[in-house]
């Protein structure tokens, strides 16, 4: 399987990596690196205590990550999570709906390190 070949399965934008990153070599190897960051358990974590300012630092972290990795459709989900906790913005979602939201970017994010994982099996 080839990088590009990755992206797609993990509904990622190869393109845009590549005007961020400059080079294959270098998405590559953040790209692996994804998967050890832990940024799923440390959002579940922290939405296991409503730890509010957790919660936007674990999100917003995803989020910059994922946005410099192209890999766009989670950057959106951690973003959404990111601004529902971001300090001095106000609430919209309830607790239920937010762990929804959040369940959902946990498992988009669990489905591209499965993704890195067939990846590098190929490499």
């Amino acid at each position: 399987m080839t990088i590009r070949e990755l992206y797609d399965i993990i509904d990622g934008n190869y393109d845009q990596a590549v005007r961020v990153m400059k080079s294959e070599k270098l998405i590559d190897k953040y790209v692996r690196k994804l998967k050890n960051s832990h940024l799923d358990d440390m959002m579940e974590e922290a939405y296991g205590t409503m730890d509010a300012a957790r919660l936007f630092e674990s999100a917003h972290a995803m989020k910059g990550v994922c946005s410099n990795l192209g890999l766009d459709a989670l950057a959106r989900a951690a973003d959404e999570i990111t601004e529902e906790f971001r300090p001095g913005n106000p609430r919209r979602l309830s607790d239920e709906e937010a762990l929804i939201k959040l369940r959902a970017t946990v498992e988009r994010y669990r489905a591209a390190v499965a993704g890195i994982e067939q990846y590098e099996a190929g490499c």
